[in-house]
């Protein structure tokens, strides 16, 4: 009998081509979902340059644990309805923190206080970080 540690993992690609919706389709069905469900603060970022686990992510904050889980299940049922895959769904039972994967699209669904602590934008934005650190830096220098 085969060990099933030495299979590999399954890993999403950024170059996979999958039938149904383009990873920039299903990111805008991610966050239409997520609108339709009233989440705030709907971030999308394209990290297809920065990591190949994924080509983008969603972020959106909810307003409790159950908000949080609705949401969740809205992606998923909407996902699905469209024929795509749901690789699957972590941190349901803490419910602070729900990440939903759909493969090239991750969706982190958070209650405000996790979003503050974790910070996601800022640590997937660099762009913005440079921005920001360039800002400061500047403003430093000027004193």
């Amino acid at each position: 009998m085969p060990n099933p540690l030495e299979r590999p993992l399954p890993v999403s690609s950024n170059h996979e081509e999958r039938p149904g919706l383009n990873t920039q389709q299903l990111s805008a069905l991610a966050v239409h979902a997520l609108e339709e469900m009233k989440g705030q603060n709907i971030v999308c970022l394209n990290v297809q340059k920065l990591t190949p686990m994924a080509d983008y992510m969603v972020i959106v904050t909810g307003t409790s644990t159950t908000h949080l889980r609705s949401m969740a299940d809205e992606v998923v049922k909407q996902a699905r309805t469209q024929g795509q895959p749901v690789i699957g769904e972590e941190g349901r039972l803490q419910a602070e923190w729900i990440l939903v994967d759909l493969g090239a699209v991750i969706v982190h669904i958070m209650l405000a206080r996790a979003r503050a602590l974790y910070s996601l934008e800022d640590l997937w934005n660099f762009d913005s970080s440079a921005a920001q650190l360039a800002a400061t830096r500047t403003a430093r220098d000027e004193d």
